[in-house]
């Protein structure tokens, strides 16, 4: 996804809680990465996951900045913010935890 306007330093604050404190978040970031960016009606599919609890877990995680969300006309599709380090450590935590 397209770098955000908003500039993320190593010190942007948010509690490791936040994004690793629920299961369907972690499945959602996990589905992300393999995806690339999807809609929110394929991450709910990938994560076997009602659409309501994925939208609202993808405006937390887009809230923190781990998530940023593009709109093309009326379709809404999510993908992790690379322009933030933070996603990328998570990402390296997530792919050391799966030995993938």
């Amino acid at each position: 996804m397209a770098a955000s306007s908003k500039d993320y330093s190593i010190n942007d604050e948010f509690s490791l809680e936040e994004v690793l404190g629920s299961k369907v978040r972690i499945r959602i970031l996990k589905a992300l990465f393999r995806l690339g960016e999807a809609n929110i009606t394929r991450i709910a599919r990938e994560t076997n996951t009602h659409f309501s609890l994925v939208e609202k877990h993808l405006q937390k995680l887009k809230e923190i900045g781990i998530v940023e969300e593009k709109r093309i006309g009326r379709i809404r599709l999510f993908g992790l913010n690379y322009s933030n380090p933070k996603v990328h450590l998570l990402m390296e935590l997530i792919r050391s935890m799966e030995g993938t």
